[in-house]
This record gives structure tokens, C-alpha cells and sequence, in this order.
């Protein structure tokens, strides 16, 4: 997985210098992730499983979702592949609290894309998106960019980095 970013920013509007204009159609766009990749890919899409289990999120992570800093969470990090490549790596963090209900389904979710579950339902509601470049070694990965979805009031946070290869396709 990518590295976690801890340089993260909220804008109202995001100035030219904070990211460049070939990465905004992909990062800033607020509708369906997944939907955009199937078509990007002409259905060529995966969802490779990297983590799934219970584990402590960072000290941010449970900030911005309002848990205790030391509570357990259920923690997914998958690779979205198109064209058997990864475009983008997503981590998402589901507190205990959020899955009951109809959001038990979301510990079943094995390599079905979380976005097509969450904008399927009525009751989805995005928070403000906030965006992080990415740096590894030397070089500039790409950029991410992370929401806190809720379903029925029961928050989740969802992180996803965008890589280079993204940029050779449009949809």
C-alpha cells in the first residue's frame, strides 16, 4: 500500500499551485469512483483485497471519525485495478458503531467495491473532501484524497490514492 499521508488539506476552492490540472478531473470529482473506473477501463476493473481486519487507525483517522483514539475499527485497504493495473489504492476505516443495521453488510464486502455499495443507498451523505500529495522516495507519487461517508448517521472514512497511471485515460 501507499504510504500514509499525514499532510492533509481542506480547501473551499482548490488553488492551481495545490494540484495540477491533469490530476483535478480525477480527485476532485464527487460522484462515484467505481462507476468512473468501470467506464474508464471498459469493464476491465478489479478490486484486489490487500488488509481486511480489526486494527487501532491512526490518531487522525479516529479524530475525524470521533472514536477514541485506542478503539478497534474495522479496516479494509484494497488496489483498484484497471486493465490488471493499479489506478488507485483506497483504505477505509469502519468504526464498530457504524456497522449495525443495514451497514452489517459492510464487513461481507470480500473484493466488491465499497462505492458501489455506498452510492447505491439513499441514506449516503459525503463529507468535504480533503487532499493530500503523496511522496514516496524521492518522487512524487500522485495525490489522494480522503471523505467521511455517512449511512444512516454512521460515519466511515474513506482515503484514496491516486496513481500516475490514472492519467493515461479519461472518462
Amino acid at each position: 500500500m501507499i504510504q500514509a499521508c499525514s499532510n492533509w488539506r481542506s480547501y473551499r476552492r482548490v488553488p492551481e499551485h495545490a494540484m495540477p490540472h491533469e490530476w483535478r478531473s480525477w480527485v476532485l470529482d464527487r460522484g462515484s469512483l467505481t462507476k468512473r473506473l468501470i467506464r474508464a477501463s471498459s469493464g476491465q476493473f478489479r478490486v484486489n483485497l490487500k488488509h481486511y481486519g480489526w486494527a487501532i487507525p491512526s490518531h487522525d483517522e479516529s479524530r475525524i471519525l470521533g472514536i477514541k483514539s485506542r478503539e478497534q475499527a474495522l479496516i479494509r485497504e484494497v488496489e483498484l485495478l484497471c486493465f490488471e493495473k493499479v489506478w488507485v489504492c483506497a483504505r477505509s476505516v469502519i468504526p464498530c458503531s457504524t456497522l449495525s443495521g443495514e451497514e452489517r453488510q459492510l464487513q461481507h464486502l470480500g473484493t466488491r467495491p465499497l462505492g458501489a455499495y455506498l452510492f447505491a443507498s439513499r441514506a449516503m451523505r459525503r463529507g468535504p473532501i480533503e487532499l493530500a500529495k503523496v511522496n514516496g522516495n524521492i518522487h512524487q507519487l500522485g495525490y489522494a484524497r480522503r471523505s467521511v461517508f455517512t449511512l444512516h448517521n454512521k460515519a466511515l472514512l474513506v482515503s484514496e490514492t491516486f496513481l500516475p497511471e490514472i492519467l493515461n485515460y479519461h472518462a
